[in-house]
């Protein structure tokens, strides 16, 4: 198929077409009316309104009918279309009447009450061949009957009455002289609903014209009453919406005896700006035959003083068929070659997402495999996300970066835990320690500080910062039970009852998780609590260097009786400005004590909130290692059950996926035979090339 797209538009354009060769002449005045209308009756009566196809463009036009009888265009597939709009009592039906050569329904108010495509092909036998295509039948049509087969179809279509429904009829007609064309009338535009039509009839008529006059393959034909202001007509507004230019707009004045005098100046001004013109025509009265209509319309337009004025070129339904057929086949040549690579890249896309979708399954053994291959994808998902720090499945999505997050909350766990209340060291200074000491006096060797003291007042802001690790490793857990189910989710999304029971499970494994966890962070905490201990460095170092400022805070606070003029704050290495004014009173033997277990205390406590931050870590650490690599098959255990059946519910298919395979499968089929139908065209457009070279 790559071969034909870069297909010459131009190959294949209108000079390709043949063409009933019509009398352009300017207005003539010389000979005499009974002569004029003897010309004029033997120019209808001697010629088709158009003549075929060659055996170049016919296929074609017959290619773009199939893709549109394949409906293809429901796959997104815009076709080369020429849709036929106009208010209400416009002269629509007469004009389409007059192009097929047939009688179509016609009335007052909507007669058009479902889109009518109407595909038209010159055939050569003399006897017409017509039916009706609709529901998935196929009804022939004697000619006589039309309007009452149409009529009847539309109310198995649209229900009886006057409401409209988007469900189209086909009508085809192959009939000799008729010019090979494919059209799509629309219902007439009304403002006002009538008894039995639903109030927002304007807007449901709005609707289905708009659906079919945007794609910018659809070619407008617009049919405007000569009679009115083109520019107060709903079908100008409508296609200029969607058709600035106008350039892919043809616009058809009908009932062009009954407001001569300005038609001329009407189509010549072009107000409303039709890109591709405008073509007059006269309807045919009454019971008027096709014949006896096309030599009134002749004979009107070369005798009449007004309108034998306007330009031959732009009158009369031959004139009109000829302008229809050259921008269809211009079109068809312009679109083709975008249709074949749209057709092909929408069926590969089908395609391709079809072989992705799980095969469906049918025995245990299937399931079993298709399950463990679930459960290995989500564990390498969670080892990039969560260890390895590889976000390749999730580049636009940080909230799943998992090594990044868990670094965060560790960050702000440790932040919170250095910036409490406990870890401020100039709150009341030495306040507690004056206290812990006073209370355990006795009998023993002076200056002697007790490990008991000690564990006393580490036991205490233990205590206090202790919901701090439980409430991060409940953040912690919170996050990794977010990643766990989405990852579940995406990798089990096709098997949505196993989908379920995959979640739940690993819930279920996370929370076991987050409990061991929370009992662990709790006995890393009461060993905090129990006893005091370290090997590192730093504690003497930092104590040695904060007793250093001991004999300035004992000077300054002068504990003696005249301790007036003696500073109220104190700067203290390490510390800062503090207040002492508490601490006058006390002896300077009980300060010095209060002093020394104050630094060792601040010595301590930066090694006891920097081993509650590495310890987290590190358990966190192990924690996702299990999870990731060891702890996923408690899930297969869960799922499978004990009794090895759980794993059956993979057999049942949920009907959102059945549903879909199937809509893929029936797309992909259509899609082939599309693709079928423009190969072959393209073929003999490439073998037209060949002879012609």
């Amino acid at each position: 198929m790559s071969g034909h797209q870069d297909v010459d538009a131009e190959s294949i354009g209108v000079d390709d077409i043949v063409i009933y060769d019509f009398d352009d002449s300017p207005p003539y005045a010389a000979p005499a009316p009974v002569e004029q209308e003897k010309v004029v009756a033997a120019k209808v009566e001697s010629a088709p309104i158009i003549s075929s196809y060659n055996d170049k463009i016919r296929p074609l036009l017959d290619a773009i009918d199939k893709l549109r009888l394949l409906m293809v265009m429901k796959e997104g597939i815009q076709l080369p279309t020429i849709v036929v709009v106009g208010d209400q009592s416009s002269g629509k039906s007469s004009v389409l009447d007059s192009l097929a050569g047939v009688n179509l329904p016609r009335s007052q108010g909507i007669c058009t009450r479902v889109p009518l495509i109407i595909r038209l092909q010159n055939h050569s036998s003399p006897r017409p061949d017509l039916y009706l295509e609709y529901s998935g039948k196929v009804v022939p049509v004697d000619e006589s009957y039309i309007a009452t087969a149409i009529n009847l179809a539309t109310d198995e279509v649209a229900g009886n009455g006057k409401g409209i429904s988007n469900t189209p009829l086909t009508l085809v007609v192959k009939k000799d002289g008729v010019p090979d064309l494919t059209m799509v009338d629309l219902p007439g535009i009304t403002r006002v609903p009538v008894h039995g039509q639903p109030e927002n009839i304007y807007e449901q008529i709005r609707d289905i014209i708009m659906q079919y006059i945007t794609p910018k393959e659809s070619i407008i034909l617009n049919v405007l009453s000569a009679s009115v202001d083109f520019s107060t007509c709903e079908s100008i507004k409508m296609s200029r919406q969607v058709d600035k230019t106008g350039e892919r707009t043809l616009a058809v004045v009908t009932k062009a005896d009954k407001a001569p005098e300005e038609l001329l100046q009407k189509v010549t001004a072009d107000d409303v700006n039709i890109g591709l013109g405008y073509v007059c025509v006269r309807n045919r009265i009454g019971d008027e035959s096709h014949e006896e209509a096309s030599r009134e319309e002749a004979r009107l337009f070369q005798t009449h003083p007004h309108l034998s004025r306007i330009d031959k070129s732009i009158v009369g339904v031959p004139v009109l068929a000829r302008k229809l057929v050259q921008i269809q086949a211009n079109t068809i040549a312009r679109c083709l070659p975008e249709i074949v690579k749209n057709i092909s890249e929408k069926l590969n896309a089908n395609v391709s997402e079809l072989e992705r979708m799980p095969k469906a399954l049918t025995s245990v053994a299937d399931a079993m495999t298709a399950f463990m291959r679930i459960i290995g994808a989500v564990k390498e998902s969670l080892r990039k996300l969560l260890w390895r720090g590889d976000f390749d499945e999730y580049p636009d999505d940080r909230s799943k970066h998992g090594t990044a997050r868990l670094v965060e909350i560790l960050n702000q766990f440790s932040h919170e835990l250095h910036n409490c209340e406990e870890s401020d060291p100039t709150k009341d200074f030495l306040a507690e320690e004056i206290k812990v000491l006073e209370d355990a006096k006795g009998i023993e060797l002076p200056n002697f500080l007790s490990l008991e003291v000690f564990l006393r007042i580490l036991q205490r802001k233990v205590e206090r910062i202790s919901c701090t690790p439980i409430k991060f490793v409940e953040m912690i857990w919170d996050y990794i039970d977010g990643v766990v189910m989405a990852v579940l989710m995406r990798h089990s999304e096709m098997y949505s009852q196993l989908k379920v029971s995959t979640t739940r499970a690993g819930h279920n494994l996370v929370q076991k998780m987050r409990e061991q966890s929370i009992n662990r962070v709790e006995e890393i905490v009461q060993m905090e609590k129990l006893t005091c201990y370290t090997c590192n460095p730093v504690y003497m170092v930092e104590w040695t260097k904060l007793m250093n400022a001991q004999d300035n805070i004992i000077k300054n606070v002068n504990t003696g009786p005249n301790h007036m003029g003696m500073p109220s704050r104190v700067t203290v290495e390490g510390f800062g400005d503090i207040a002492v004014e508490h601490l006058r009173h006390h002896s300077c033997g009980l300060l010095q004590q209060a002093f020394d277990l104050k630094m060792r205390m601040t010595a301590y406590w930066k090694i006891v909130l920097q081993r509650l931050v590495d310890s987290m870590a590190l358990h966190l650490q192990y924690c996702v290692h299990n999870l990731v690599n060891n702890d996923m098959e408690e899930i297969v255990n869960e799922l499978i059950g004990p009794d090895g059946h759980g794993i059956e519910m993979m057999l049942v298919e949920s009907p959102a996926i059945a549903a879909k395979r199937e809509k893929l499968k029936k797309s992909i089929k259509l899609l082939k035979e599309s693709k079928d139908v423009v190969a072959k065209v393209m073929d003999r457009i490439a073998s037209y090339g060949e002879l012609a070279a």
